[in-house]
């Protein structure tokens, strides 16, 4: 349950970087310009179905990482993807572009905009809900941070909770932008931008010692000893 904790954090410090990533369409909701109890209702509908799709998307990859528990895999790919994620960092983007199956994502990527960009066109609560939920499938790095958290816990509600929190954490944020956001400068957007990679890989390592499984509070719990117990709880 420690590693739960770390999703509320990763959320909530990364959120900053939403200000430069999701802050443009939180602007340009469709209640954007309503009085401000409207501008509060729609803010919430929309982050909470920006919510509700990385819960969904935190339960399949705690499905995945399931199977890889059963198969007895659970520390290494915990190390495996405190690898991959520090080396999303340190290799140029250019190589890491090419490793990408860019062709059918795009294409994907490109539907969900066009779906979003016809509920724009109506200033309802219900369209405001539905492109919170489509926002939650755009490519975000700070997203497949807490996908690669939810890939790691293994099983499917764990993956579930982990999103749930990770999303939590960046709700303070995005709703502050819905109100002030037009006064965040990009001198700010930009430094923010700067001091993601090391958020990136401070939590590349610490998917690395989950994986080791050093019995260390916190950091690196006993990964065994969490299996042991909950087996014991079942029986």
């Amino acid at each position: 349950m420690d590693f739960l904790f770390t999703a509320f954090a990763i959320g909530a410090l990364g959120s900053f970087h939403c200000i430069g990533m999701c802050g443009p369409i939180a602007l340009a909701l469709p209640i954007h310009k309503n009085t401000n109890s409207r501008r509060l209702i729609g803010s919430l509908l929309y982050n909470t179905g920006r919510i509700s799709t990385y819960a969904l998307i935190g339960a399949l990859f705690g499905l995945l990482g399931q199977s890889f528990v059963m198969a007895g895999f659970q520390q290494s790919v915990s190390v495996g993807l405190g690898i991959l994620v520090i080396l999303s960092v340190a290799l140029p983007a250019a190589f890491i572009h090419k490793l990408s199956p860019n062709h059918l994502i795009s294409k994907g990527i490109s539907q969900v905009k066009m779906r979003m960009q016809k509920l724009f066109a109506k200033r309802s609560y219900s369209s405001t809900f539905l492109i919170g939920s489509l926002n939650g499938l755009l490519p975000c790095g700070l997203v497949y941070l807490g996908i690669a958290g939810a890939t790691a816990m293994g099983n499917p509600a764990e993956g579930a909770a982990y999103m749930l929190l990770f999303g939590l954490g960046t709700w303070p944020v995005m709703l502050l932008i819905g109100f002030f956001g037009q006064w965040i400068s990009l001198g700010i957007r930009n430094k923010i931008r700067a001091a993601m990679p090391i958020m990136i890989v401070a939590m590349g390592v610490i998917f690395i010692l989950r994986g080791l499984s050093l019995d260390i509070p916190f950091a690196s719990p006993n990964i065994s000893a969490e299996q042991h117990a909950g087996i014991e709880m079942c029986h």
